[in-house]
């Protein structure tokens, strides 16, 4: 499988992607949007698209704004790919993207969108997850209890209205959601670090192939990683460090798509 990462303009995880991917067994190219503006890459060779975490534009018109519009110039060929038995992986600032894009919509209005967190503030740190088993996200088939890293200012998911946020759910569009120790869906700080509408945390389009998060799977790639590691080590051992990071657990599930 091979993977289209752009980054530039303040996107800027480009390498964690990168890294996550391949270990996961997938072939990788960076690009920056403008080469793929002025046609220097192909999206027909790729099977999927990776939209990266960072601050495009230093989100001065609002997250993801700016950049959705200019890869709304390449919309022909957005459109194709996206029509294509194809992947699209967006993260934080890649998921602002993703939204203000349409990519999750059905219609011409926007059902969700992601603003600023109920905190008032930018938050770095880890949270627990479940994943929908009902949800269609290709990504997440077969995964459940994550524990991911978060850092964004802007990470609240709202829908419009509660008939979006009901059409969500019954398409099967609601993939992941902020739990507390106990399993329970989050409410609070810092469970639900942003205040997320029913704690979502990530979605996907009604095929599946689109999956947009802000909690950040390619940023635990590595057993290290955890902030529970010294921990684990002391208690397992060896075996602390066999075993695989929740984040290549769903780029793996990425690349056994196309086999």
């Amino acid at each position: 499988m091979k993977a289209l990462i752009l980054t530039g303009n303040g996107l800027n995880t480009e390498k964690e992607l990168d890294y996550s991917l391949r270990a996961a067994g997938a072939k990788t190219r960076i690009t920056t949007l403008y080469e793929l503006l002025d046609g220097d890459v192909d999206l027909e060779d790729f099977q999927m698209l990776a939209l990266c975490g960072g601050f495009s534009d230093g989100d001065d018109l609002g997250a993801g704004v700016a950049t959705a519009k200019r890869l709304g110039k390449a919309g022909d060929e957005m459109r194709r790919f996206f029509e294509r038995d194809t992947l699209t992986y967006g993260v934080c600032n890649g998921f602002q993207i993703l939204i203000k894009m349409g990519a999750f919509s059905s219609g011409a209005q926007r059902d969700a969108t992601l603003t600023y967190n109920d905190s008032g503030f930018f938050y770095d740190g880890w949270v627990r997850l479940r994943v929908n088993p009902d949800s269609r996200c290709v990504f997440t088939k077969d995964l459940d209890g994550l524990y991911l890293p978060v850092r964004h200012g802007e990470g609240k998911f709202v829908t419009r209205d509660d008939e979006a946020l009901q059409r969500l759910r019954a398409n099967g569009q609601v993939a992941i959601q902020y739990v507390d120790r106990n399993g329970r869906v989050a409410a609070k700080f810092p469970d639900n670090p942003n205040g997320s509408v029913d704690a979502i945390a990530g979605i996907c389009d009604t095929t599946g192939r689109i999956f947009g998060t802000m909690p950040h799977f390619e940023a635990y790639n590595h057993p290290t990683n955890n902030p529970q590691y010294t921990r684990l080590k002391r208690n397992l051992g060896e075996l602390a460090d066999g075993m695989e990071p929740d984040g290549i657990k769903l780029f793996r599930n990425a690349v056994a798509y196309f086999k």
